[in-house]
């Protein structure tokens, strides 16, 4: 037969480890691989790069700045060429799914370049009651921000498609909120990701500190101390337990908040554990300005080595990036730390950084790099076989990464929504060269070729994990 696409002479990170095989590809799929070159219509060659698993980015915030008619077509963009081949949604809701739900799905999907799916995020008892229909929507695991509410309630929701203005809202995710959408995801199967900040006690820390006029990275990491997040580590965790549910504690990025969640697995707690490249690579003792603010905040020099540490030795399963496709005007929009925007872009960067920061400094392998930007992710989110892995009859989600490429980081790189990255100028060594989705190049040698709407919604199945 005649397959679709080869790819020739690459390292292929299989889950048995790397083998030196061509990778055959047919109408989407893997279909198997082979040492002779049989006939094909395109031929890619593989010669010096290794072929990884598609990268799953579990965290990613864009429709919040800009519609997401023209969010997923600029953030898709600057996911292909970072090397992600699937990009999770975090979606914020004002108004009640059966509201609103159905005009953002129609406006994604013909707008992505790579594929996507979403994590539906809880703000009120109504969309409790609603989580049911966002199954039937294919959205299977849903978010609750422990860091939003009284005082600190403040949120932009995603905006509707085609809108010129943003939308605020104030929420209050009390703990009765938490508990029952705990309670009603275990009910369903469905893991809940949680922002574990006990909005009181920031609320508290956060008055005091500008009272005392206090100012920087510094005054925002110690106003939201590492004790809140395992104040409200213990509180989830308890409800975890109770209902027997499945937690995904998102952006972990202290040492005080690793031994919590270890604590807590200690009691029985079914937990998986995302950090962010931030919490990897910046530290508010060696940051400078405001770019870097972020909730939670980055942390010491120290805290950075032990998310390093737990990384090492597989505490940590997944490496969102919690990507948000903001711009300077808005990040920078008050005088102080106070008054700018939390989060900032990273999608892009994610891969290079892991690569160059981790694999090329021999701190983790290959395999777990693929571990932590694709497989368990796709474990855990109910997308595996068909995503997070090169395995036969998976989808052609293959990423080809050159380990030696050395290239500065630019926010133009990517062509996303932002017009900045607090990773500016940094020369970094390991790359993507090429982004396969589905069997077709959409990327390649940081220029996007691929198709718009190319990029679709992931089917999930409801996780064995949280049965």
């Amino acid at each position: 037969m005649t397959y679709d696409t080869v790819i020739t002479d690459s390292h292929v990170i299989l889950p048995q480890g790397m083998v030196e095989k061509n990778i055959l590809i047919d109408e989407g799929e893997i279909v198997g691989f082979s040492t002779d070159v049989p006939a094909c219509d395109n031929k890619i060659n593989g010669n010096g790069l290794v072929s990884i698993p598609g990268p799953i980015d579990t965290h990613v915030h864009y429709g919040v700045y800009s519609p997401i008619n023209e969010a997923a077509k600029t953030e898709s963009h600057a996911a292909a060429i970072g090397g992600i081949t699937t990009m999770m949604r975090m979606l914020r809701l004002k108004d009640p799914f059966t509201k609103s739900l159905q005009e953002q799905l129609e406006a994604s999907a013909q707008n992505h370049y790579v594929d996507y799916t979403i994590h539906a995020s809880i703000f009120t008892p109504e969309q409790i009651s609603e989580m049911s229909y966002c199954i039937e929507n294919l959205i299977t695991s849903f978010k609750i921000y422990m860091n939003l509410g009284g005082e600190v309630g403040h949120v932009y929701m995603d905006m509707p498609p085609n809108s010129p203005s943003l939308v605020e809202a104030n929420v209050n995710v009390t703990d009765d909120i938490v508990e029952q959408t705990v309670k009603n995801a275990a009910l369903l199967g469905c893991p809940v990701l949680v922002h574990a900040e006990d909005y009181e006690s920031c609320g508290c820390g956060m008055k005091t500190a500008k009272e005392k006029k206090q100012d920087g990275l510094s005054a925002w990491s110690e106003s939201r101390s590492s004790e809140f997040e395992a104040k409200a580590i213990k509180t989830v965790c308890k409800f975890g337990r109770d209902y027997d549910c499945v937690i995904y504690f998102v952006h972990i990025g202290s040492e005080r908040a690793l031994k919590q969640i270890q604590e807590e697995k200690s009691l029985g707690t079914k937990i998986f554990v995302e950090t962010c490249p931030h919490y990897l690579t910046l530290s508010y003792e060696k940051q400078q300005g405001y770019l870097a603010k972020v909730m939670p905040p980055i942390r010491t020099e120290n805290d950075k080595k032990a998310v390093w540490n737990a990384l090492s030795n597989n505490l940590i399963d997944t490496v969102g990036t919690d990507h948000v496709a903001n711009q300077l005007k808005l990040k920078l929009g008050g005088e102080n730390v106070w008054g700018a925007l939390a989060g900032f872009p990273g999608i892009g960067t994610v891969l290079p950084l892991l690569l160059n920061d981790g694999v090329n400094q021999n701190k983790i392998t290959l395999e777990q790099f693929v571990n932590f930007t694709s497989y368990n992710a796709s474990q855990i989110f109910g997308m595996y076989p068909q995503k997070g892995t090169l395995e036969k009859n998976s989808d052609a989600d293959i990423t080809m990464i050159d380990l030696k490429k050395e290239k500065t980081v630019t926010s133009e790189l990517f062509g996303g929504f932002s017009d900045y990255i607090v990773y500016e100028g940094r020369n970094l060594k390991g790359w993507p060269v090429k982004t396969i989705v589905r069997g077709q190049i959409v990327a390649e040698d940081f220029e996007v070729i691929g198709k718009l709407g190319h990029g679709k919604l992931v089917e999930r199945t409801i996780n064995l994990y949280s049965k």
